[in-house]
């Protein structure tokens, strides 16, 4: 995956993801660490069945929500460090190797390398990054809402640092 380019890797992404039968709702390509594919939350059953076996819809419920989502993250890139409000994350890792790091507080401390097949389980309010290392990461992600009133979105993004200057 590393030699494709990044128009030339989301396009094989998103024909992979249309080919498994899901609908894709929105893309970004233009992320300045990679990009992310939002797909059907009514595709989520079939998504937990291909990203995570041995994982049930019921058994990933926390609120009456999920929202399936595939991350790409460049080499060398990083998400912000950052928490959520209303949702848990469930990752796991499709293709390349990735760095996580995760902390219970505002100090960035616990950094981690993750395979192919590998799950890691975020907590809502749990601190965390998204690493690409040499070569594009590609992760499953699963938004477990934890507020039924209000479900998560983008905006649910507490940014404790980042890269690029977002807020």
């Amino acid at each position: 995956m590393q030699a494709q380019s990044n128009t030339s890797l989301f396009n094989t992404v998103e024909a992979q993801l249309k080919e498994q039968g899901f609908t894709i709702i929105s893309k970004d390509d233009q992320r300045p660490w990679g990009g992310f594919f939002v797909l059907d939350e009514n595709d989520a059953e079939k998504f937990i069945e291909l990203y995570f076996p041995g994982y049930s819809k019921e058994q990933l419920l926390i609120g009456n929500k999920l929202s399936p989502k595939i991350l790409m993250v460049a080499p060398g890139k990083r998400l912000s460090w950052q928490y959520h409000f209303r949702r848990a994350e469930i990752w796991r890792v499709v293709n390349g190797k990735v760095a996580i790091a995760t902390s219970d507080t505002d100090e960035e401390k616990d950094i981690n390398n993750f395979q192919p097949g590998e799950i890691i389980v975020l907590q809502k309010g749990q601190r965390h990054r998204l690493i690409g290392l040499n070569e594009w990461g590609v992760v499953a992600e699963i938004w477990q809402h934890t507020d039924i009133e209000n479900p998560s979105d983008e905006d649910d993004i507490v940014r404790l640092q980042d890269d690029f200057g977002r807020n």
